[in-house]
């Protein structure tokens, strides 16, 4: 039996126009709430400068349309030659119905349309899970999107330095969509794929509004989490995950053009290359100018580098999210 190669055809991004400096975001945030904090804390922490800001009328689903047809031009393709639209996002338009089906409608598609969601992991899952409809033979070509708003999780007013902590995660929230075609490929293509999960850490962050345990109630919409708790997680197992790969598979760092990580903070980027030995030139860096991207953030550095690359370049993405989980896959362009 001969395998389907498949690959990563086009990839395209989409970014809000409005964007606000961390100095300033600190500024409004410590004016809200009356709290004296250190100038430059929320910089000198996150490591982000700054980071794009979606506007009233921009949702998930608008920031994935708009990446979704960047994409689409880019290949020369119609909507209509689009068998399965995943989004894939923690974002989210509404509850229900799934927001695959709002872009779909903008996009003028047809395909099979269903929202795939595991926090900063949902893109790469869902180009894993195009990957496998496309060998299964249930897919001849799926088009993967994203459309992040996590800063409308960011609380604007903080009662006291405990608060302060809860929340702090979500200061290093940008806002951000991102696209790509997955589809067969004569060589090259997804090479490999391997994943890590604690589920036991589920607790650690995240949004818990919406569902049926807090249905109701703005406290519940806020994103708190424990961000010692979650780099510690990350650094128990990234190393290992990332080691698992050159195992299986003989490349080495050598091997590979650019590795895309999920950027957090800039001081847990820095740990990343620290613990991993990754080559720093070899990252592609969206963090200070973008903040976190959420799951957007790998499909954004791949749009950046996408058109430079040549046949034969190899591409390793390592996805982080909330759970926990860990991704790795090994991608080469055909």
């Amino acid at each position: 039996m001969i395998m389907t190669r498949v690959g990563i055809t086009a990839a395209a991004a989409a970014l809000p126009d409005h964007e606000v400096e961390t100095a300033e975001l600190q500024r409004r945030i410590s004016g809200a709430s009356g709290l004296r904090l250190p100038d430059g804390m929320f910089e000198q922490l996150t490591g982000v400068r700054r980071r794009r800001i979606a506007g009233d009328d921009e949702y998930a689903s608008t920031l994935a349309t708009a990446a979704a047809r960047r994409a689409l031009d880019d290949a020369g393709l119609d909507p209509l030659d689009v068998d399965v639209l995943l989004f894939a996002s923690a974002s989210r338009d509404m509850v229900e119905p799934a927001t695959a089906h709002i872009v779909q409608a903008a996009l003028g598609s047809r395909a099979h349309a269903l929202d795939v969601t595991n926090a900063c992991n949902s893109f790469i899952n869902g180009i894993d899970l195009a990957r496998s409809m496309i060998i299964a033979g249930r897919a001849g070509r799926v088009l993967v999107v994203t459309g992040e708003t996590p800063t409308r999780a960011m609380r604007h007013t903080l009662t006291d330095m405990r608060q302060v902590r809860e929340s702090f995660a979500g200061y290093t929230f940008g806002d951000g969509g991102a696209a790509v075609l997955v589809e067969p490929v004569a060589r090259g293509g997804i090479l490999d794929v391997d994943t890590e999960t604690h589920s036991e850490h589920w607790r650690v962050g995240g949004i818990p509004g919406g569902g049926s345990r807090h249905p109701r109630g703005d406290e519940y919409t806020y994103f708190t989490g424990e961000g010692h708790t979650l780099r510690a997680v990350f650094e128990k197992i990234g190393a290992g995950i990332v080691e698992r790969v050159g195992t299986r598979t003989g490349l080495d760092w050598d091997d590979y053009r650019h590795v895309l990580v999920h950027q957090v903070t800039g001081p847990y980027l820095a740990r990343f290359v620290e613990i991993t030995g990754v080559p720093a030139e070899k990252l592609v860096p969206t963090l200070p100018s973008l903040g976190n991207l959420a799951s957007a953030s790998l499909g954004v550095q791949l749009s950046r580098i996408f058109a430079d690359l040549l046949p034969g370049d190899r591409v390793l993405l390592v996805g982080l999210g909330g759970g926990v989980s860990m991704m790795t896959m090994v991608w080469e362009k055909a």
